[in-house]
């Protein structure tokens, strides 16, 4: 990692940290000097080593999602790294499990682009076993999501059928794996063959390639790889544009859960008897905006439930590029692009870095 400087008379040095010098594209995002952050109560400071790209940070600087109250508008919701001090204690999960010079990863509400970051000792975990420091920066954030809406709020169950839109994605490549591992029925969207390809080699059962059809068509082909039953849950990323067949296609006592609505809020002439009819559940969930003590237990229970596999190597953690820090803008525009495959990394060491060649795919 490159050395960060001391401000003099202050006893703090600086660092690199990424902002956005506006609201729009990635050419919004320019590096810049400011001091490293003291953690406070219940705190710890991390040097960072990588920070995973995703969804949401796209979204902060097109100004459609601004971090909660009180969280650094830096972008980045997960890293890792080595702990460097902690803060006084507070009486807050996880509080004393790691000490300086521990390597962890971390789920953040905001400031992983950077070269430290301050962490809620909760929401640190351990690097799985056989996973290097800075691949490990691609775990927190999906592998919470994901445990967290399937296996907590979707109750995915060893069988059960679930459908998951945006296969191809972070969120979709890990729940895919993370579901199949868990001895779920998987089936997925995605776009184009090649990708339907990829995410079939990832563990689902079959792919429907969503550019082949109408919006909606996805309903009648889970209807008829189901023998007309549905599936038990729906892990949407779409909103708005899906939620009719997302009904359509779900069996009863089905659940669907909304993380994400690239496609848009509304659902236009959609009729609610349709879910009653089948005794089903419409949730979403979001993860950033979550207190301390809850993403704590989210923490912790990800790292039971899903460490083990990522360990055993039975969930890729799918890095496709790593970039430097100083290089975000190229960053956001690689996982942009329509045929990006697998995650995309921020590294603080430029040795670290691992340019895309076709993503490696």
């Amino acid at each position: 990692m490159s050395e960060t400087t001391m401000t003099p008379g202050t006893g703090r040095g600086t660092m690199r940290a990424v902002r956005f010098t506006g609201e729009g594209g990635a050419g919004s995002l320019a590096v810049g000097q400011e001091p490293i952050p003291t953690p406070g109560p219940g705190e710890v400071l991390v040097k960072v080593a990588a920070a995973g790209l995703n969804r949401a940070d796209v979204m902060q600087r097109e100004g459609k999602y601004p971090p909660p109250p009180g969280a650094s508008d830096v972008p980045g919701l997960e890293v890792s790294g080595v702990v460097v001090t902690l803060g006084e204690e507070a009486g807050l999960p996880g509080e004393g499990r790691f000490a300086p010079g521990d390597e962890v990863c971390a789920l953040l509400a905001g400031g992983g682009y950077a070269e430290h970051v301050v962490v809620p000792a909760g929401q640190l975990m351990a690097v799985p076993a056989g996973v290097d420091l800075v691949t490990a920066a691609a775990l927190p954030e999906v592998a919470c999501t994901v445990w967290s809406t399937m296996s907590e709020r979707g109750g995915v169950r060893a069988g059960d059928v679930v459908l998951v839109h945006g296969g191809s994605g972070g969120i979709g490549t890990f729940a895919v794996q993370y579901l199949a591992a868990i001895g779920a029925r998987v089936l997925a969207t995605a776009g184009g063959p090649a990708k339907c390809e990829r995410v079939r080699g990832l563990g689902a059962e079959d792919v429907f390639d969503h550019r082949s059809g109408e919006p909606g068509a996805f309903a009648d082909w889970v209807l008829e790889r189901t023998g007309g039953r549905g599936a038990d849950v729906v892990l949407d990323v779409v909103g708005g544009p899906y939620l009719d067949a997302n009904v359509r296609c779900l069996a009863e006592e089905g659940r669907i859960v909304v993380i994400a609505v690239q496609g848009g809020p509304k659902a236009d002439g959609f009729n609610l008897m349709r879910l009653v009819s089948k005794r089903g559940w419409l949730t979403g969930a979001t993860l950033r905006a979550r207190s301390v003590v809850d993403k704590a237990r989210i923490v912790a229970g990800t790292e039971r439930a899903v460490a083990p596999l990522v360990a055993a190597g039975r969930i890729d953690l799918a890095v496709g590029a790593r970039f430097p820090l100083d290089d975000a803008v190229a960053a956001h525009r690689r996982f942009e692009a329509e045929d990006r495959v697998g995650r995309v990394l921020l590294v603080t060491d430029p040795a670290d870095a691992l340019w895309p060649q076709e993503d490696r795919t």
